[in-house]
């Protein structure tokens, strides 16, 4: 079944040109024009991806995507914004946006974020229903990463991350020791390379820094900066 996407977008040319061009690519999609209409969405059905706008009446996106995260949903989100500061962007993305795209924008280009997101997601619906069978394990100091069951632990404990904090955890852990900046991060893990976009990086990252270092007693994987990039200490096993 195709996937079913939301639109969440109050200017109506621009939401009747996104559900257009998402129909045509063979998604199902449902548009509302406000926050409240798309947080009452969520409640009543589970989409596999929500497009956010960020000024939106009601309850703008960072509202919207606030109460999703804090109601434990782990739907995708794709912010959309019109809004030149970089604290709207990072805002977004630390309140559990997974990415953001700034008006005005391509087709094209929307529909890959979306292409890639939603393959994240199924990758990671994929491995939780995969049957237990051995499965290849990332060591680093006490982190353990499973790809394959997308799944990782500190100490044993497991972590919790969106697919996307876990595909960088992955590529952080599959080359310990090595130096990448944020544009090589996001050519490698979210699939692009767009000058203005590496914001999305830093915050991702900070994420993980807060759920690796939560543990005290764990501290051999902080992700550390390097000049203009980031690197996983390869800490001792």
């Amino acid at each position: 079944m195709p996937a079913h996407i939301l639109v969440a977008e109050d200017q109506a040319d621009i939401r009747d040109l996104i559900v257009l061009n998402l129909q045509q690519a063979g998604y199902r999609v449902q548009a509302v024009a406000d926050g409240t209409a798309a947080l009452a969405s969520q409640a009543e059905e589970a989409h596999d991806l929500l497009l956010l706008d960020l000024m939106l009446p009601g309850m703008d996106g960072l509202d919207v995507c606030k109460a999703l995260r804090g109601r434990g949903r782990a739907t995708p989100i794709l912010m959309l914004t019109a809004k030149s500061t970089e604290l709207d962007r990072v805002l977004g993305l630390e309140l559990g946006a997974d990415d953001y795209l700034t008006k005005p924008f391509s087709m094209a280009e929307l529909l890959a974020r979306v292409k890639a997101l939603l393959r994240r997601a199924e990758l990671l619906r994929a491995a939780a229903l995969a049957p237990a069978a051995p499965a290849q394990v990332l060591r680093n100091g006490a982190l353990e990463l499973l790809p394959s069951r997308r799944e990782a632990r500190v100490g044993g404990r497991a972590l919790d991350f969106t697919a996307l904090e876990f595909d960088l955890l992955l590529h952080f852990t599959s080359h310990p020791g090595r130096v990448f900046s944020r544009a090589q991060l996001l050519d490698a893990v979210w699939g692009y390379t767009h000058e203005g976009y590496e914001h999305t990086v830093t915050t991702h990252i900070n994420r993980l820094r807060a759920k690796l270092e939560a543990d005290p007693m764990q501290p051999q994987f902080i992700l550390t900066v390097r000049g203009a990039g980031y690197k996983m200490r390869d800490a001792p096993g």
